[in-house]
């Protein structure tokens, strides 16, 4: 039988890349209508990251306010990709984040950042918080019991307690913390993951169990943190269960990867994607591209049978930096972006990519694409590499964000405003 060649499929948007930029860009093309496909290889870092939006946390310490602190820092960091995200730009990236998912009860604001306790005990400023994490707001102080659950691995609620003592908190704040140890029944299992709590959580025998055990060990006043791990689905019904029974305010502090809020997150947006008539295919790699002149006409990926090409009128490349392998480092020392070899820069003079200690500001990790207003990868001067290709999330060059606490921030923003470019411009 004669083979038929390569089968094609066409759309508005192609989006490459699943994770909350990519995922970003394309439910909000789809909300407007748009024929969208998202393909990624893998589920993103959405599964790695908790649910917080992470503006600017840092910038010479912690930021009290990312819209007070962004003009100033983006002066300071003329490469840094919140120079194309202005600050209103953010904000309605916010609210329109906070609306379309509004089951999960964000709450914050770009005016003022929530200390929230990380898994290791840092108190880290953060711009949005799911519903189920807002009570533990460390800015007020008061006195924390945080939970541990036998067989749970990736929480150390000792540990988190002995180092939110040391923690840096607001002048005037006192945070007081112990630990409650909890064996609820397990069966057979020893050891038990994150999502293995999370799914015996909406078991309302298990919940019971937790219940009698633990309330009566609290004492009056206290703020209870359970580790992130209080369902998949069904979290805030639980979480508020747990705070009406207890009488005490209820809060999920993250865990070690994998991380549960960011599953329901990556659940919620790709169900609404498909819900708007968006195609989600995970398992598919791009190998290749098509064009014609300054416009990207198709990306080709590798199936099972034979390759399969996606045609569109715009792309959204949202396949992330080095940690997702959007970005690769090879043996002689160059840069390339994996999927259309784009033009990868580092900002600033020229030097070593790495220093000698491992904390030092080391040039590679501000490599990325430079894009124009249009969110658009550019060639040096000469203007866009193609005039329908898009990038956001962590392919930009010029962001620190582990350093900065500005990923998630930094991927909403940027796959919001990648949305309207395409929407303006078709």
């Amino acid at each position: 039988m004669k083979d038929a060649g390569p089968r094609a499929a066409s759309y508005d948007t192609v989006v490459i890349g699943a994770g909350l930029a990519g995922l970003t860009a394309g439910l909000r093309l789809a909300d407007e209508g748009r024929r969208v496909a998202v393909l990624a290889k893998g589920v993103g870092a959405t599964h790695l990251a908790p649910a917080t939006i992470d503006v600017l946390g840092y910038a010479d310490g912690p930021v009290d306010s990312p819209a007070r602190a962004l003009p100033e820092f983006t002066a300071a960091n003329p490469d840094h990709p919140y120079r194309r995200l202005p600050v209103e730009l953010l904000r309605a990236s916010l609210d329109w984040f906070k609306a379309r998912l509004g089951d999960h009860g964000y709450r914050g604001c770009l005016d003022e950042n929530f200390l929230v306790p990380t898994a290791i005990g840092v108190a880290k400023p953060t711009t949005l918080v799911p519903e189920t994490m807002a009570a533990g707001d460390l800015r007020r102080g008061g006195r924390f019991v945080f939970v541990g659950l036998r067989g749970l691995k990736d929480f150390f609620p000792a540990y988190l307690a002995d180092n939110l003592a040391r923690a840096s908190l607001p002048e005037g704040t006192t945070v007081i913390s112990r630990v409650v140890e909890l064996a609820p029944p397990l069966g057979d299992a020893r050891d038990v993951s994150a999502a293995g709590f999370a799914r015996r959580f909406e078991q309302a025998e298990f919940r019971e169990s937790v219940l009698v055990e633990l309330g009566r060990r609290l004492m009056p006043g206290e703020i209870v943190g359970f580790p992130a791990v209080l369902g998949l689905g069904r979290a805030q019904e639980i979480w508020r269960e747990l705070e009406t029974r207890l009488g005490h305010p209820v809060f999920e502090v993250p865990t070690l990867p994998p991380s549960v809020p960011g599953i329901r997150l990556f659940e919620t947006m790709t169900t609404a994607l498909r819900h708007e008539g968006a195609r989600l295919v995970v398992g598919s790699t791009v190998a290749g591209a098509e064009s014609r002149g300054e416009r990207l006409e198709g990306v080709v990926t590798d199936t099972a049978g034979r390759p399969l090409t996606y045609r569109a009128r715009s792309f959204v490349l949202a396949t992330g930096g080095f940690a997702s392998g959007g970005l690769e480092l090879d043996s002689t020392g160059k840069i390339r972006e994996t999927v259309f070899d784009l033009p990868v820069r580092i900002p600033g003079p020229n030097g070593p990519l790495f220093q000698t200690a491992y904390f030092d500001e080391h040039a590679i990790s501000r490599a990325g694409l430079v894009i124009d207003e249009k969110m658009r990868p550019v060639n040096g001067n000469d203007g866009p590499v193609y005039e329908n290709l898009h990038a956001v999330g962590a392919s930009l060059g010029g962001a620190v964000p582990w350093r900065e606490a500005s990923g998630n921030g930094l991927s909403l923003a940027s796959g919001y405003a990648a949305a309207s470019a395409i929407l303006e411009m078709h």
